[in-house]
């Protein structure tokens, strides 16, 4: 077509096919236009050029498939389409080819030191207007995919809402910038070039001794919007352009997304030739071109791993060539979140340069250009806007690093660390945090410390401390009294309601008949679990999950976990008893011994009434114990350091149950109470059941004498020293004890029990009884053997 062309169509698809328009060269400047309501597709290496200004608009999708694809003009401009995609090998380009080292020349931009109007606030209505200094425009598009190559001198995306460059894809101002312009590098006749200046100076360039000055920086780091200028030769005619000028978006429209993922480019022209003379000699490579200009107004920014944005100088020609400046990048972000509704605005993973172009031989590398950011809001800094460290705050308007101030440590505790802040710290009184939970804010003292601090300090809480011990010690001395006083008068009182009850039987119900209830618990009794623990502050006591194989039968596995759960609770001491205890151990020892008495003796009545009262006794499978609540009993030893629970009957199982448990009583463990010291020895303490229970296979008499002769031998049992100290105990039973109760069908072995993950252990004998010489005993038949026992000693024995 020859002039202008006007083209109005609902659909335009190019197959194999070319629209070539010649609108009169730079003397007759013809605007041509091509309007699809719907779509425009080129497919196979079909092409739309036209060596004057082109418009072409659509209300749908513009679509170049693939390579040899592509739309040319001297000036270009696509609009109004909802989506438009440059496919892998096309192109949209402006200015044409062969217009790429002429088209600037008459450009006043070039020299001009003011920025065009329409760079910053283009207007709105996208129409073809050739006076715009534009090389392509991209206008009231959507969605942008950039998948080949979009190539411009000045190429401005307007009023879109993402950008996306793909991988492979380009959006290219590179070389396509001035060649003479504001920075112009030097050249000498006989000497080389000094590459282009811009955001950084030009790089100076040396030959045979002689150098040229690099170009001069100009431009602003904060709105920049002029072209990259070039250096070069007079008498040859060969130069190095810099880069263009790439704008996105704009102040009133602002891009929502910008998706990097190839390359995004507006690098001077490095020089590759050599300039020879006339004679034949070498002269200077020319310097490099520098960089162009990249600005963005936009709200997000990614540019993904391997992909580029670069406003870079090129590298300076062979023989002495200066490099060329760096260009200028810059981000104008717009509606920056703060505080909460803080989000991260760009993410860089590739990589963003404007960095001077290198020099060739002996010339200079040209210096860096600017990468800078609108100023960020208050909490955050630097170009692309993100959080001020931990530790710092920053309570002005501003990009620079410094402005990020550290927070003061005066306010800080020893035992605290600044913690970060979503949206940065605004204020100079930066939130911290206790390093560990046992520290309690605001001081990050312990309990204890919190406490000493609230008296005034350790010396003031060291005074109060001690007065209050001596009335401490004066209260529980009392309590003690009182409480003898009280059993005293409590075992008197029994006394006489016993005698009433011997007297008249008749007034007693069946439950209230002492003998009665012991006879009943010694039948049902099933099997006697032991806690595990010394009962201390440090390790209190606990009972082991997995159910004994004795009790198996006779609970639900789930509900026993529950229990031991829920028990093992209330076993637990608190931690400010143990603190006091910790105190009175320092202070007055007597007094923490008594507090530690005390406190277990609480603990054993805490247990009892939780298991008498308030535990439903869910964990048993007999309803008639869960409904009476007489299932399960806590006991302990004098010395409240060894505590049991007893597990019975309850008296509605089957008979066939109940003598497979019954049977299982045997062999029992029994555990020693004290640890082995003067204050404490070991002893074995038989109560009332135990009694009962052996004295069904053993007199009562022979059983407390053997009882009374053990505790006299544990005596000399020493905690440290076990091994050597129960070798006399060991040859006793064997001697003194199992030959009196071996007559009866009973036998005992030294046993060691329930090791803790403390290391802490258990001492005890493990009571085996023969059934079968009990039985042949009672009914006065010849005894059997007592040769399996064996299978009981290995049970118990010492380890």
């Amino acid at each position: 077509v020859y002039g202008a062309f006007r083209m109005y169509v609902k659909v335009l698809l190019m197959w194999d096919s070319k629209i070539q328009i010649d609108g009169g060269g730079k003397d007759v400047v013809l605007a041509s236009m091509l309007e699809a309501r719907n779509l425009v597709v080129l497919k196979h290496g079909s092409v739309i050029s036209s060596n004057a200004a082109l418009g072409v608009y659509g209300q749908g999708l513009l679509n170049l498939s693939g390579p040899g694809d592509g739309i040319k003009a001297r000036q270009l401009f696509l609009s109004l389409f909802y989506n438009i995609e440059v496919g892998p090998g096309s192109v949209v380009q402006a200015p044409l080819d062969e217009d790429v080292r002429s088209s600037l020349d008459a450009l006043s931009i070039c020299e001009s030191k003011t920025c065009p109007s329409e760079l910053i606030a283009p207007p709105d209505d996208c129409h073809v207007n050739s006076s715009l200094s534009f090389t392509i425009q991209i206008c009231r598009v959507e969605d942008i995919t950039v998948g080949g190559i979009v190539k411009g001198s000045i190429i401005h995306i307007h009023r879109a809402r993402t950008v996306t460059v793909t991988d492979g894809g380009a959006i290219s101002a590179s070389e396509l910038g001035c060649k003479a312009g504001i920075g112009r590098g030097t050249f000498l006749k006989y000497g080389a070039g000094g590459g282009a200046g811009h955001g950084g100076q030009g790089g100076i360039g040396i030959y045979n001794g002689m150098t040229s000055e690099g170009g001069q920086r100009y431009g602003s780091a904060y709105l920049p919007c002029e072209l990259g200028s070039g250096t070069g030769s007079p008498e040859s005619g060969d130069d190095s352009a810099g880069g263009g000028l790439i704008v996105i978006g704009s102040m009133k429209w602002p891009l929502a997304r910008l998706l990097i993922y190839g390359s995004v480019s507006s690098d001077g022209e490095s020089n590759r030739d050599t300039i020879g003379n006339s004679s034949g000699s070498f002269k200077g490579g020319i310097g490099g071109g520098s960089g162009g200009t990249i600005l963005f107004f936009l709200q997000g920014l990614l540019v993904e791993k391997n992909s580029s944005l670069s406003a870079s100088g090129g590298k300076g020609g062979i023989h002495g060539g200066g490099g060329g400046g760096g260009g200028r990048i810059h981000f104008h972000w717009s509606n920056i979140a703060t505080g909460d509704e803080f989000v991260q605005i760009a993410s860089i993973n590739g990589t963003v340069a404007s960095s001077g172009g290198s020099g060739n031989d002996d010339g200079h590398f040209g210096e860096d250009g600017t990468i800078t950011g609108k100023e960020c809001p208050v909490g955050l800094y630097g170009t692309f806007c993100t959080e001020c460290p931990v530790g710092t705050y920053k309570n002005v308007a501003g990009s620079n690093s410094s402005l990020c101030t550290p927070c003061s440590l005066n306010a800080l505790p020893n035992r605290a660390d600044f913690i970060y802040v979503r949206g940065g710290v605004t204020q100079p009184s930066c939130p911290y945090k206790c390093i560990s939970a046992k520290y309690k804010m605001p001081n990050c003292y312990t309990p204890l410390e919190e406490v000493i601090y609230t008296f005034g300090g350790p010396w003031s809480f060291a005074v109060f401390l001690f007065f209050a011990i001596i009335l401490l010690a004066l209260i529980l001395s009392a309590v003690r009294v009182k409480i003898g006083e009280s059993e005293v008068t409590y075992r008197a009182t029994s006394a006489i309601h016993n005698d009433a009850y011997a007297s008249s039987p008749f007034l007693l119900s069946l439950a209230e008949v002492p003998g009665a209830s012991r006879a009943e618990e010694t039948q049902s009794h099933v099997h006697r679990m032991y806690f595990m623990g010394p009962n201390t502050f440090r390790e209190p006591w606990h009972l082991p999950y997995s159910p004994p194989e004795s009790i198996i039968g006779i609970v639900y596995e789930d509900a026993f976990n529950r229990f031991i759960d829920e028990i093992n609770l209330v076993a637990a001491f608190e931690w400010w008893e143990g603190s006091v205890h910790s105190i009175l151990a320092v202070l007055a020892y007597p007094c923490a011994w008594s507090w530690k008495q005390w406190r277990r003796r609480k603990k054993i009545h805490r247990l009892q009434e939780y298991v008498k009262s308030e535990y439903d006794h869910s964990c048993l499978r007999s309803c008639r114990s869960r409904a009476l609540y007489k299932g399960l009993k806590v006991g302990s030893t004098p010395d409240l350091m060894v505590a049991y629970i007893d597990f019975f009957l309850g008296g509605d199982e089957k008979r066939l149950d109940v003598a497979a448990t019954i049977q299982k009583r045997f062999p029992m463990c029994l555990i020693f109470g004290g640890e082995g010291s003067y204050m404490s020895p070991y002893h074995l303490h038989s109560d009332t059941l135990l009694s009962n229970l052996l004295g069904q296979y053993v007199s009562t008499a022979i059983w407390n004498r053997l009882v009374a002769g053990l505790n006299t031998q544990l005596r000399s049992v020493k905690q440290g020293s076990i091994r050597s100290t129960l070798g006399p105990v060991v040859s006793w039973i064997k001697s003194h004890g199992n030959p009196q109760l071996e007559r009866h069908g009973v036998r005992v072995e030294l046993g060691w029990f329930q090791a803790t993950a403390s290391g802490y252990y258990q001492l005890g004998i493990v009571v085996a009884v023969n059934e079968n010489f009990y039985k042949s005993h009672h009914h006065h038949e010849h005894a059997p053997d007592f040769g399996d026992r064996s299978r009981y000693e290995k049970k118990g024995q010492l380890q």
